[in-house]
């Protein structure tokens, strides 16, 4: 790989952008965080660009310069404090479809910067085989930091005639994600989807508070398989404790597959040159038809609110972005096509403070379809909607809504506000 040396202490990149690019920046643990600090230098310099993110668990967007531009995927993670400052164009795209945008170049992406890890045969794209890789393969320009303490990630070895133009090459922290603690509500909740998912079911999961605690609660499980947008910290725990074995998994048995990572140090370690783990591209992870050929499969995915008609919202709150698209349709269809499969929605009854429904009679935002929605949990139990009508529908809605706001829900069912 021939190609330009940056200093770790000041990796100009002020050199490769010009005014008006796109620059795509590696998301989650997978950031290159020396390049993503000097993103302020070169927006100085250079002028006007556009910073195009994907899920953040960093610090490192925190205090960007007003002037700076960004775009991305969803409001997820701290990419959400932009969004509320007004200063995130939040694309409403599926997941799958970035990496098939920049692969196809209908996306465009002029520079990447992106994290490796180097071993013996060469280098791989470390924590993430995601739509920054698919579009590395076409940008006019490819800064790497390559970093000794990232692990070997198992499917994300770079190919060879991908060009990488810079290199800063140092050893630092990567970026990590705490798990969150849960509360009663999270255990409550975990404790119903749990009784959802059989033995020897492969699961897809998010990440996040009430993600960990429905992890924690299928301790008891036996023979689980991993089929997941993410790899998450907690699921290293049901492996060592063999909860998780992918013995029964139909496609890829004995390996916990995923689009990309999120955890600490530990779980890094346990994926380096693992085997057991594999990294695979979205067109593997969230395509449909191979979901579909995974018998068992049970998705997981929580959400803002859930309508009487069934529709789900993942992406705006108060008029606000939060959160988003992702995969959710995604994997909502595949487990629904799925032998045995199941599509779980998981969500509080109510926001924290008590007062608001997130069972309500119209949701802000369609990001799941009346016709996709299969399975709905809350702390106050589980409403199968699959195969119920209108009506029977949003009975069992508010079967499972706060007490509190069952009353006035029923009230909106007579008033013309829901079916």
């Amino acid at each position: 790989m021939a190609m330009h040396r940056l200093d770790p202490a000041a990796p100009g990149l002020s050199a490769f952008i010009r005014p008006g690019d796109r620059v795509l920046c590696a998301q989650t643990c997978a950031e290159p965080s020396l390049l993503a600090a000097a993103l302020p230098a070169a927006h100085a310099t250079v002028g006007p660009f556009e910073t195009f993110l994907g899920t953040l668990v960093s610090t490192s967007f925190d205090h960007m310069p007003e002037a700076m531009a960004f775009a991305g995927y969803g409001a997820m993670g701290r990419a959400a404090r932009l969004a509320r400052q007004g200063r995130l164009d939040v694309w409403p795209l599926h997941y799958s479809a970035l990496e098939a945008g920049f692969a196809s170049g209908a996306i465009r992406a002029d520079v990447v910067l992106i994290q490796l890890a180097e071993g013996p045969g060469g280098y791989c794209a470390t924590l993430a085989n995601d739509y920054v890789l698919a579009a590395a393969r076409h940008a006019r320009c490819v800064i790497a930091q390559v970093n000794a303490r990232a692990p070997w990630c198992v499917g994300a070895e770079l190919d060879p005639d991908l060009r990488i133009d810079a290199v800063v090459e140092a050893e630092t922290d990567l970026v990590e994600a705490p798990s969150a603690p849960s509360g009663e509500t999270e255990a409550a909740i975990a404790r119903h989807v749990a009784g959802l998912v059989p033995d020897g079911a492969t699961i897809q999961i998010g990440v996040g508070t009430l993600p960990d605690a429905v992890l924690d609660a299928l301790e008891g499980h036996r023979d689980l398989g991993i089929h997941s947008g993410v790899l998450s910290g907690r699921m290293g725990g049901l492996i060592a404790r063999g909860v998780v074995t992918n013995a029964r998994k139909s496609l890829e048995p004995g390996v916990s597959v995923g689009n990309l990572v999120i955890g600490r140090r530990e779980f890094f370690d346990l994926i380096d040159g693992n085997p057991a783990f594999a990294l695979r591209p979205a067109a593997h992870t969230h395509a449909i038809g191979t979901l579909a050929r995974q018998e068992r499969l049970v998705t997981i995915n929580s959400a803002i609110e859930v309508d009487l008609l069934g529709q789900v919202n993942a992406e705006r709150a108060d008029g606000q972005p939060v959160g988003g698209t992702g995969g959710l349709v995604d994997f909502t269809r595949g487990a629904r096509l799925a032998p045995k499969g199941r599509a779980i929605l998981a969500l509080r009854a109510t926001d924290r403070s008590g007062g608001r429904s997130r069972i309500v009679p119209r949701v802000e935002a369609v990001t799941i379809g009346r016709a996709d929605v299969d399975t709905v949990v809350t702390e106050f139990g589980v409403a199968e909607l699959a195969h119920l009508g209108a009506a029977d529908r949003a009975r069992a809605l508010i079967a499972i809504a706060a007490p509190q706001h069952r009353e006035l829900l029923e009230r909106s069912l007579h008033e013309g506000g829901a079916p």
